[in-house]
C-alpha cells in the first residue's frame, strides 16, 4: 500500500490539579478557544472542545504522526502557561499529571458532541468523578480508586 490512511478520533478528558486554582466560569470559552488553536496548531482535527471550571472534554482526531502523550503533554503545557497570564487569580493554575483518552466511533461521533457541549446540564445530576468512572468503565479500562 502507498499511503498511510488513518482516523485516530479520541475524546480526551483531563482535570485541574487537586487544590489548584479552577478557571473561572466568565473565562472558559476564551480558554477553551486558545486551547482550540494550540489543537489546530500542533497539526489535530478539531471536533469540539467544551467542559466545565475543574475539567475539558475534547474531541479530536489525532495526527498520524504524533503520540498521544506528546499531544497531551504539549496541550496542558502552553495552555498552562498561557491561563497564568490572564490573571493574577491564575497563579496557582496546573492541569492534573493524568488523563482519560478513549476511542470514538464514527457512529458515536454526534453523541459524543452533543454531550461536550452539554456538560452544565450532565453535572447537575453527575460529579466529575461519577462521570470519569463511568467512562473508565464503559471502555473496560481497570483503574485504582486511590490513583483517580
Amino acid at each position: 500500500m502507498a499511503n498511510t490512511y488513518v482516523k485516530n478520533d479520541i475524546h480526551l478528558v483531563f482535570h485541574v490539579k487537586p487544590k489548584a486554582t479552577l478557571m473561572l466560569a466568565d473565562d472558559l470559552s476564551q480558554i477553551f478557544s486558545y486551547m482550540a488553536g494550540i489543537v489546530k496548531g500542533i497539526g489535530a482535527k478539531l471536533y469540539r472542545i467544551g467542559g466545565m471550571p475543574d475539567h475539558v472534554h475534547i474531541l479530536l482526531s489525532l495526527p498520524k504522526t504524533m503520540a498521544l502523550s506528546d499531544f497531551v503533554r504539549t496541550l496542558k503545557s502552553e495552555s498552562s502557561k498561557w491561563i497564568k497570564t490572564l490573571s493574577p487569580y491564575y497563579g496557582g493554575f496546573s492541569w492534573q499529571e493524568g488523563y482519560g483518552a478513549f476511542s470514538v466511533s464514527v457512529s458515536l461521533m454526534d453523541k459524543t458532541i452533543h454531550y461536550i457541549d452539554n456538560q452544565a446540564s450532565h453535572h447537575q445530576v453527575r460529579t466529575f468523578m461519577d462521570e470519569y468512572k463511568q467512562f473508565l468503565k464503559a471502555n473496560g479500562i481497570e483503574y485504582d480508586e486511590r490513583f483517580l
